[in-house]
């Protein structure tokens, strides 16, 4: 994404706002080094000092990792993801806990308010789940999916509080998941929210993060696959 010559009005302002939508618009993905200094200081038109400073505090925020000697890397699209990127016992029990709070309405509105394109589609990226060849391949199909139903649900503020922990519930599907994916629970979701039973949709859905709270590991990450549970 071309950066486009800043105001002279707060300019750490909107040098850390433009990044944030390199970030967030996927242009700078999580993993991606961005462009150096100097790129940066050209691209932008603002001083080195200014550029620093955005790039400090966005490293505060747990949304870029400055790595000494390698450059400056996207780490996550969100202070509250970059905050939980590597889950670990109570970290990882508490966004677990969120995701049910999210994930069991989201079932319940999606069962309610699906249309049948909405079921096609949650078929499809289990389709997808099922053929992912890794872990982290996994993961994002498999949180892919979750955002689908909660999607379904037809509430705009609950699919965007969603959308905007994606890379945190990555980290917690990847954290949980360990050997071959049982994908048989998100196939009794789909039918229950196709036939409109909002009542077991919602179990369901409570039942599935239910079983990985029983099986929190020690310490885990999005690089790892350790834990006691084997499907999210």
């Amino acid at each position: 994404m071309p950066l486009s010559t800043a105001r002279r009005a707060g300019l750490v302002d909107q040098v850390i706002e433009q990044i944030r939508q390199a970030v967030t618009t996927g242009e700078w993905p999580v993993g991606r080094r961005i462009p150096n200094e100097t790129v940066l200081v050209e691209q932008l038109g603002v001083g080195r000092n200014t550029v620093r400073e955005a790039v400090r505090a966005l490293s505060h925020a747990g949304i870029l990792e400055v790595r000494q000697g390698d450059g400056t890397y996207v780490r996550a699209t969100s202070e509250v993801s970059g905050a939980l990127r590597r889950l670990c016992g109570a970290e990882l029990r508490e966004i677990l806990q969120v995701r049910r709070a999210l994930e069991v309405e989201g079932a319940r509105l999606a069962a309610a308010n699906r249309t049948s394109d909405d079921v096609a589609e949650l078929r499809a990226l289990l389709k997808r789940t099922d053929d992912c060849p890794d872990t982290e391949a996994f993961a994002r199909a498999d949180a892919e999916f979750h955002l689908a139903v909660v999607r379904a649900s037809g509430n705009r503020i609950l699919t965007e509080l969603y959308r905007g922990l994606i890379e945190t519930v990555t980290a917690s599907v990847a954290t949980t998941h360990e050997g071959p994916v049982k994908v048989l629970d998100h196939g009794v979701l789909i039918d229950q929210i196709a036939s409109g039973d909002v009542d077991s949709a919602g179990r369901t859905a409570g039942e599935l993060l239910d079983g990985l709270l029983a099986g929190v590991p020690s310490c885990g990450g999005l690089s790892g696959s350790a834990g006691s549970a084997d499907w999210s």
